[in-house]
């Protein structure tokens, strides 16, 4: 076997897996969150067809040229450079399926705890904030990429303030505070950085199903 074939060939190995164990953690947690199985399956798909789909909410006009690559968000610039485009302007989108579905589904979950009590809903409110300035000390920006930040940190702190603050209802709290956290204190709090980074596309979600928010959320429902 020819030197680097193998790490090669189980890139390709994980990179046909991952996407299927991780459909399996996916369907769990939202088991979890007591949708029905129906319900669980129709928004798995969602996510995974949706994170092909970027929404232009802005355009900003750079005076030098920058270079967009679909896979840089995913550390991957490396690979097939003839998919590179140089543009001299920088796109903020937002990603359906790793944004849009995840947002859609907290703010449902929300609903449902709000149902249940002030109490309940003010544990809800700390746990969001807590994680929303965890993800806002973490977060940076990264040239070519746009705001990133460790994927372990907000389910972990998600699933430890849920637990603590509600633990009756520790899985849709983590599960709100694991998409809410990244979305305002790593997305949108630091919107305000994209200009400054050479970066053609920022996508708040946009490595879709493996983004920190729909990642967050569904590992920190999993996990509590």
């Amino acid at each position: 076997m020819a030197p680097g074939c193998l790490p090669i060939g189980l890139f390709f190995v994980l990179l046909l897996v991952l996407p299927f164990l991780f459909a399996e953690v996916l369907t769990a947690a939202m088991l979890k969150l007591r949708l029905a199985p129906e319900a669980a399956l129709l928004l798995v798909l969602g996510i995974f067809v949706g994170s092909a789909v970027n929404i232009p909410v802005k355009r900003i006009v750079r005076n030098e040229d920058v270079v967009v690559h679909p896979l840089g968000i995913l550390g991957m610039f490396g690979f097939w450079p003839q998919l590179q485009r140089v543009r001299r302007e920088t796109i903020i989108a937002v990603n359906v399926g790793g944004c849009v579905i995840p947002a859609g589904l907290a703010v449902y979950e929300t609903v449902l705890v709000f149902l249940q009590g002030l109490q309940l809903a003010g544990a809800l409110g700390l746990s969001i904030l807590i994680n929303t300035a965890v993800c806002h000390w973490i977060a940076k920006p990264v040239k070519g990429i746009g705001i990133a930040m460790p994927g372990f940190v907000p389910p972990i702190v998600a699933v430890l303030s849920a637990t603590v603050l509600a633990p009756e209802e520790r899985v849709s709290v983590a599960f709100v505070s694991g998409v809410l956290g990244p979305l305002i204190g790593a997305d949108l709090l630091n919107l305000r950085e994209i200009p400054r980074i050479s970066t053609g596309l920022a996508s708040i979600g946009g490595a879709g199903t493996f983004d920190g928010i729909v990642l967050s959320g569904i590992v920190a429902a999993y996990l509590a």
